[in-house]
């Protein structure tokens, strides 16, 4: 298995997909407060941001099991926000994990509320791109390049979003 660096372009349908996965484990996470679960988010969230996501488990089993049965079309979308977004999860999933770990090994009352205020994020921010379509990190990424933090060079298609219907445009 060869595993080649983050796409430039991914399908919005399979990351929206992705996101329903991380959804429900959070969700569970919560609700059952079985918080190891949050250190197999950290590294699927991981291995998503810093390989992409055919190095990621919940991409593979949503891209071999569940996109297939949706009938969407494809909807190409720019991948270094998503990838943004991903490193955004596999940082508050691996907090998550540390205060998971503070927490038992201490009993720390501070360390239970952080990490669950942090799961309830987890919970949200995939909410919010699952159900809406509102990708939190792609926000927070377009914010950034408008700020000159992120340079252009790293997402021609943020940068100028008119480029892609251009480019289509010269290929169609």
């Amino acid at each position: 298995m060869s595993f080649s660096r983050f796409p430039s372009v991914v399908d919005d349908v399979t990351v929206r997909l992705v996101a329903g996965v991380v959804l429900v484990i959070s969700t569970a996470t919560l609700a059952t407060q079985q918080w190891w679960l949050l250190a197999v988010l950290a590294v699927d969230f991981t291995l998503r941001a810093a390989l992409g996501p055919q190095a990621s488990p919940v991409a593979r089993l949503v891209q071999a099991w569940v996109r297939p049965r949706v009938s969407a079309p494809r909807r190409p979308t720019a991948g270094a926000p998503k990838r943004f977004a991903a490193s955004i999860g596999a940082v508050l999933t691996l907090a998550a994990t540390v205060l998971w770990l503070v927490h038992g090994s201490t009993g720390s009352s501070g360390a239970l509320v952080a990490l669950v205020a942090v799961t309830v994020v987890m919970v949200v921010f995939p909410a919010l791109e699952s159900i809406l379509g509102v990708c939190v990190g792609c926000v927070l990424f377009g914010q950034l390049m408008r700020l000159g933090l992120i340079p252009e060079e790293i997402c021609l298609d943020c940068a100028d979003i008119t480029r892609r219907a251009r480019v289509g445009a010269v290929t169609s």
